[in-house]
């Protein structure tokens, strides 16, 4: 339950405390609010890293996923896949890590990058719906 309060309060801190551009955003499909965030990997603290397995690189980002029933609030647990394409049309399969704790659960994944680079990702949640998005993402020091 540690770990996943330390993932979820470095998330928090960088939907609060970063640009907009890695604000967190929700999206309604169906009869779920699927709240969503991508950042730079160098944005959670070493420990958070390594605890999660996440490599920190300013090439590499992190997507966050939660998924909760609309009405209820309630999280779900439901298979998270996808893929992100870069402007040059290359694909990355994405792999997602389920994190639960008493309250929530969230589904993380890991992703590359290079300098000025809008991505668009594509994410498939459970059977029946897929959330789709555009980022840019910026190389920092």
């Amino acid at each position: 339950m540690l770990k996943s309060t330390l993932f979820a309060l470095s998330v928090a801190f960088v939907a609060v405390f970063s640009s907009a551009t890695y604000a967190e955003q929700k999206q309604t499909l169906g009869n779920w609010d699927v709240h969503y965030s991508a950042f730079t990997s160098t944005f959670l603290a070493p420990k958070v890293a390594a605890t999660y397995g996440i490599t920190r690189s300013a090439s590499k980002g992190v997507l966050n996923i939660s998924v909760l029933d609309k009405n209820t609030q309630a999280p779900q647990e439901l298979e998270v896949t996808g893929q992100v394409v870069n402007p040059l049309g290359q694909i990355q399969s994405l792999e997602f890590q389920k994190i639960t704790e008493a309250e929530a659960v969230y589904y993380i994944t890991q992703f590359d990058y290079t300098n000025a680079e809008t991505l668009r990702f594509t994410i498939n949640i459970g059977d029946e719906q897929t959330l789709k998005f555009n980022q840019e993402f910026w190389l920092n020091d």
